[in-house]
């Protein structure tokens, strides 16, 4: 089972820790994509304006070149629809502040336009699951252009400038689909082998026999935090694994490749329902395998074995719910965007500081899913911007030599952060500050002294600002989304139960109910941590979510153990005749 759910009694002092929160984690696999297309995307514009003498605008073409940041893990045909929603959405966030700084230049009401901008982008990114950098730089990108004075007869060419930029960068985004048109899907497999592989190797550490084979209440010897750790990243990367399938089309050229790799992704699925029966080497290899552009491995099914396929298939009559009701959860994250960006903007506006967006963004970057997770990023930011602004003093002399050195200290640290974020957030900002103090001297020189001071103010007066916001918006909607994960849990599970008692079930039946046995059980580990990590909320209904994790995982190996019955799949590690 999964560790146990802290409740809401929980003191909020013990969840201040600073233990791990600067730790620094393994590299993404991809972490050099991001940071080559941002550079890919940023370079040809900022190098043609230095060429023509108009540095200056390079903060409108910055606007859309940094969408290349975005859809990384998506298969090509989601990643044009998500790049191009994503520039769309930057662009109607830069015409809002560009509209509203060309009527205004009060500085309140900047203020409260982009808080109110940073609340909606965010909310739109977290319903939308958009991914990293999330709403950051949409927030970033949109506070600044309120700050630059415009006139209404210069908002269309300077929206244009970013629109331009902005389809260079969907260009670069897909530039790779030639080369390795399989590449997203191929990936997202491998880490949903490899994920089930670390499950069942820590599964045999702790001399577990399998999910299924213990009784309700029991606690397995030695199973604690880094064990269902390993079972909820598991489940996390098998599900990941299935949207990103699932993104793609069941029929035409793609097809083949696409049901090749469902096969390997059921496997993972059958690796962490019963751990005991698995061999993670093999799982390893299989993962390996799909690495570069080699052959697709089979997973030894018979040719006419479809069932788990047809279980594929029925997930397809399933639709998304809503983008209102996925925008309704999100309310109360929302409110402390809105609130604390708004706040932190008017104490760097009573403080005398010149750029209060940098108070703004500060605070936008801090909301994560739950106050814990908020708390940790306060200091990861805190440390990274003030570790970035001593930085820029160390680079300042250089970039200073000349316009051209300028852009190519931008370029150099855009890369790094792309390339360091991944390992820690605190460790990509020691790079995104200076770079963002660096642009500021596109239009002309700035005094270091200055920049420095006042950035580091800012970054300690959004941090402090809003996270005393998240604490005071408390989000009371946490327990309810527990209680309502709890149930579709259980009822998953009974369905899974009926089909298993019933006779034979329709062909990929039972396969579409075990893999919604999977994702409510995911879900149900994911709402509870999130809410685990609220404050001032009423208790959890702990209880319940370790009786519904321990009957759901029991009854997915007991369909596991149904499909075994089946004739032999083999342990073959032949090879699909596909290629990408």
């Amino acid at each position: 089972m999964s560790s146990a759910t802290p409740t809401a009694g929980t003191s909020p002092a013990r969840r201040l820790s600073l233990a791990g929160v600067l730790r620094l984690r393994r590299p993404s696999e991809i972490w050099f994509k991001p940071a080559l297309s941002s550079v890919a995307a940023v370079a040809p514009p900022n190098l043609l304006l230095l060429a023509l003498g108009r540095l200056d605008l390079a903060m409108y073409t910055m606007a859309g070149s940094l969408c290349a940041l975005y859809a990384h893990n998506r298969p090509y045909a989601a990643r044009a629809r998500t790049l191009a929603w994503v520039v769309l959405g930057m662009l109607g966030g830069v015409a809002v502040a560009l509209v509203t700084a060309s009527l205004t230049r009060n500085a309140v009401v900047l203020v409260t336009v982009g808080a109110l901008l940073a609340a909606v982008q965010k909310a739109l990114c977290d319903a939308t699951r958009v991914g990293p950098p999330g709403n950051v730089v949409l927030t970033f990108i949109s506070s600044a252009a309120l700050f630059v004075p415009q006139t209404l007869g210069q908002v269309p060419g300077h929206l244009a400038l970013a629109a331009a930029a902005g389809a260079w960068a969907w260009l670069v985004g897909m530039a790779p689909a030639p080369v390795r048109p399989h590449g997203p899907e191929r990936r997202a497999t491998a880490q949903a082998l490899n994920a089930a592989a670390a499950y069942a190797v820590a599964c045999r550490g702790t001399g577990e026999r399998g999910t299924g084979e213990r009784r309700s209440g029991e606690r397995g010897p030695g199973e604690g935090d880094a064990h269902a750790g390993a079972r909820a990243a598991g489940y996390a990367a098998v599900q990941a694994a299935w949207q990103t399938l699932l993104a793609l089309p069941a029929t035409g050229a793609r097809a083949a490749t696409r049901h090749a790799l469902e096969r390997l992704v059921v496997r993972a699925e059958v690796a962490l329902a019963a751990p005991a029966d698995t061999d993670p080497e093999r799982l390893r290899a299989w993962a390996h395998a799909l690495r570069g552009g080699g052959r697709i491995p089979r997973t030894g099914d018979a040719p006419g074995d479809t069932d788990e396929l047809l279980g594929v298939d029925a997930e397809l009559v399933a639709r998304p719910a809503p983008l209102w009701r996925r925008l309704g959860p999100l309310t109360p994250i929302a409110a402390r965007t809105a609130l604390g960006c708004a706040l932190a903007g008017y104490a760097s506006l009573a403080l005398g500081i010149g750029r209060p967006y940098w108070a703004l963004v500060t605070a936008a970057a801090l909301y994560q899913a739950n106050v814990t997770l908020t708390w940790s990023r306060a200091v990861q930011r805190v440390v990274g911007n003030l570790a970035g602004v001593l930085l820029f003093a160390a680079i300042a002399p250089l970039a200073h030599l000349g316009q051209a050195l300028l852009v190519l200290c931008c370029l150099a640290l855009n890369f790094g952060a792309e390339a360091l974020i991944t390992r820690n957030y605190w460790l990509g900002s020691v790079c995104v500050t200076p770079m963002a103090l660096l642009v500021t001297e596109f239009a002309g020189y700035q005094a270091p002294g200055d920049l420095m001071t006042e950035r580091a103010v800012d970054t300690l007066v959004g941090a402090l600002v809003g996270f005393l916001a998240a604490v005071v918006v408390t989000n009371r909607r946490a327990g309810n989304r527990v209680e309502q994960a709890v149930t579709a849990a259980d009822r998953a599970r009974e369905r899974t139960a009926r089909l298993l008692a019933g006779p034979a079930p329709v062909p990929g039946a039972l396969e579409a109910a075990r893999r919604g046995l999977a994702a409510a059980l995911t879900d149900l580990r994911a709402t509870a941590d999130g809410a685990a990590g609220e404050w001032w909320g009423r208790a959890l209904p702990q209880e319940r979510v370790v009786l519904a994790e321990q009957a759901g995982h029991r009854t997915l190996a007991e369909a596991v153990r149904r499909q075994a019955t089946r004739p032999d799949r083999g342990a073959s590690t032949r090879t699909e005749d596909v290629r990408p």
